[in-house]
């Protein structure tokens, strides 16, 4: 027998504005109607290769203290879909400049998976006998956020629960928990660097029970509060490019693309993930534009 290890949820290169995502404590940090739409394909050319797409909105509501938000995903890889929702809820408390939140991630994940249409090398393989079909199973998920203006640091759990796959008694056997539960921790800060540039570090480490530990490591640099551009580094995995620009105020648009380092690079041309954010709505008194974050 060997042993595969193999990525499970989704990861993204422009997590650092896409944070949502990855932590409810981030609902309502804009302080206004924040709309993001992301779309992403993964070694574009290799078989069965892993598209994301997300669509998430957040906002603060009611009290300044209070911030909700709500995320839909879906995911496919090889013979396997996934649609996801979640309805996110942070509580912030506030200390002068800086907030600390606490968020919670309740929804539902549907599983489905063409098992059987694999070709698999012995043909007598029990768990690609059958299919997985609209597999329904709830799920939550957390996240404590401190940020400022200027600087951020996230712990987060995106997905708790584990769920299996496969319900059928006769697969207790060789069927081990689907969904693991992922922990990441993600931090920036941003430096002005003179009137015109300013400079945002980011990093994000993530792991995970019975996989390796992965880095992220992102230099982007804004100019004139219009145009990102910078670079970023996966450990043994890819590095990238980064680009975001604003076209009118509130509008803007991402585009990532990464170069596979790993044995995948001789059978994809790499990755590619486009960003499109729209935020409006009367901006919080005292609160400062544009959002680095």
């Amino acid at each position: 027998c060997t042993q595969g290890m193999s990525q499970q949820d989704p990861h993204y290169t422009q997590y650092m504005f896409n944070m949502l995502a990855i932590n409810p404590a981030y609902a309502g940090s804009a302080e206004q109607i924040n709309i993001k739409a992301l779309s992403r394909h993964q070694w574009v050319g290799f078989d069965g290769n892993p598209t994301t797409q997300t669509l998430s909105g957040h906002s603060t509501i009611w009290h300044e203290s209070l911030g909700v938000g709500a995320t839909l995903m879906r995911d496919e890889h090889g013979p396997v879909q996934q649609y996801s929702f979640f309805l996110d809820a942070a509580y912030r408390i506030f200390f002068n400049e800086s907030k600390l939140a606490f968020g919670l991630k309740l929804g539902a994940n549907y599983f489905q998976g063409d098992f059987a249409d694999l070709n698999p090398l012995d043909a007598d393989d029990i768990v690609f006998m059958q299919n997985v079909s609209g597999k329904f199973d709830p799920q939550f998920g957390t996240g404590v956020m401190f940020y400022d203006d200027r600087f951020y640091i996230s712990l987060s759990v995106p997905r708790i629960l584990n769920t299996k796959f496969f319900d059928s008694d006769t697969l207790k056997t060789f069927a081990q928990p689907g969904q693991k539960e992922h922990l990441m921790l993600t931090g920036g800060y941003v430096f002005e660097l003179n009137n015109y540039i300013k400079f945002k570090p980011t990093a994000m480490v993530k792991g995970v029970n019975g996989a390796p530990w992965s880095f992220d490591l992102s230099a982007n640099f804004l100019f004139y509060e219009k145009f990102w551009l910078g670079a970023m580094y996966r450990h043994t995995d890819a590095v990238g490019v980064i680009a975001q620009y604003e076209f009118v105020e509130g509008l803007s648009a991402g585009y990532a693309y990464d170069y596979t380092l790993s044995d995948l690079q001789s059978y994809n041309s790499g990755s590619h993930e486009i960003m499109i954010a729209y935020q409006f709505g009367d901006k919080l008194k005292g609160i400062r534009s544009p959002r680095y974050f």
